[in-house]
């Protein structure tokens, strides 16, 4: 379990043409910024009864970036995005979860989460 705590902290994040986390764990992710839009995971962007994503992927300029983060206690990122976008909490496990399974964060094709 401590191993699974520690997968899930990021040692280093750093923004600018993507997202890149350097996890504890010294595995290194990368996000491109429109998937990272695109997989917002908060109620504007996911309908919280049913979980599925009401978020429209061609509403999300082609030029996205972050404009600045801020951590949100000791379990996530807060991204402004340039679209005016702020809501979404990123937690790490979340941002671990699409790490991990790169099917579910491809730039450009909707993310879908149930």
């Amino acid at each position: 379990m401590a191993l699974d705590l520690l997968k899930r902290k990021p040692k280093d994040i750093v923004f600018g043409d993507d997202l890149k986390v350097e996890w504890k764990d010294g595995a290194e992710s990368r996000y491109p910024l429109f998937g990272l839009r695109d997989a917002c995971p908060c109620a504007g962007c996911v309908d919280e009864v049913t979980g599925r994503k009401v978020l429209d992927p061609k509403s999300i300029p082609p030029d996205i970036h972050i404009l600045r983060a801020e951590y949100v206690g000791h379990y996530a990122l807060r991204l402004f995005w340039s679209d005016g976008h702020n809501s979404g909490i990123y937690a790490f496990a979340y941002l671990r979860e699409l790490a991990d399974n790169p099917g579910l964060l491809a730039e450009g094709h909707p993310v879908m989460f149930q």
